[in-house]
């Protein structure tokens, strides 16, 4: 007889975070959601949650205490989702080094922490006998696409995808299932305007030349606007497709499902669009890139 799943989420004041952790527990499985602040996570603790302060970009000695204080509640952590992020507006001139090293400590270096963090107990779970145990990053349409004034987010899902592909070849010979969610365009607080917007996950940079005035990099500020609320994407089905994957039931129960897993149309788009520029790049220059060997 298999136990219940014990879900440990970050990022679960909002969004998707939140969203798979609603999904989880109306599933009936364990949660312990995580956020810089649990006060904001009221909801998900009348809910059946338990809840934690966790800041993803904390000291390996921290994440430990934590983790090993979450192991506690149900003596098991069987699928860690790693949700917690943010996005940086701004061209790339226009961004202090600061402010580019917090967003790759949030959004990279963090993936870094949770997954050393997590992986002793994930591989104590897939070593139990009926026992599932799994692996979540976020990466989005942004790990396949770049934009101006979104090159530093863009560029941070990028990376997290790619080091998912390693984890998930690391993590595989334990047992453990590793997977990269994709999504588009989502309707969630993402692209709300800042704090005076209610929102906490589009920063921008602090400083604005007026070189870039319309620009590229003008227009996706603009889009971005427009966009807000009005994203295709629906949060609440993803969570649902989301889970399913980490715990093989429903869409995911007898496939493979593969590392990356794209949610969206849009992302579709943006895959197929990447795949065929590359494949044309490499027909057009395959003869100039073979010339260059012994």
């Amino acid at each position: 007889m298999s136990l219940r799943p014990v879900f440990l989420i970050t990022g679960a004041s909002s969004g998707f975070g939140e969203a798979i952790a609603h999904e989880a527990l109306s599933r009936g499985h364990h949660v312990i959601a995580t956020a810089r602040n649990a006060a904001r996570l009221s909801a998900l603790r009348s809910a059946g949650a338990t809840v934690f302060d966790l800041d993803v970009t904390s000291d390996d000695a921290t994440l430990a205490d934590i983790f090993a204080k979450a192991h506690a509640v149900h003596g098991r952590i069987t699928h860690v989702v790693n949700c917690a992020g943010y996005l940086l507006e701004g061209a790339v001139e226009e961004a202090s080094a600061k402010e580019v090293f917090d967003l790759f400590n949030t959004n990279v270096l963090e993936t870094c922490n949770i997954a050393r963090a997590a992986a002793p107990y994930l591989r104590e779970s897939a070593g139990t006998p009926g026992q599932t145990a799994a692996l979540a990053t976020f990466g989005s349409l942004g790990s396949w696409w770049l934009g101006a004034a979104v090159a530093h987010y863009c560029s941070t899902k990028f990376a997290v995808s790619g080091l998912t592909e390693g984890l998930a070849e690391e993590l595989r010979p334990f047992g453990v299932d590793v997977y990269c969610f994709e999504p588009g365009y989502t309707r969630t607080g993402f692209l709300k305007n800042g704090a005076a917007d209610g929102g906490d996950h589009r920063i921008k940079t602090a400083r604005r030349m007026d070189v870039y005035h319309e620009t590229e990099a003008e227009k996706m500020r603009g889009a971005m606007d427009a966009y807000n609320g009005k994203q295709p994407g629906d949060v609440v089905k993803c969570a649902h497709v989301i889970v399913d994957v980490l715990t093989k039931e429903g869409v995911a129960k007898g496939r493979e499902v593969q590392v990356r897993v794209v949610l969206g149309s849009d992302t579709i788009e943006a895959v197929r669009a990447k795949c065929n520029d590359t494949l044309k790049l490499v027909e057009e220059w395959e003869d100039i890139s073979r010339s260059v060997m012994h």
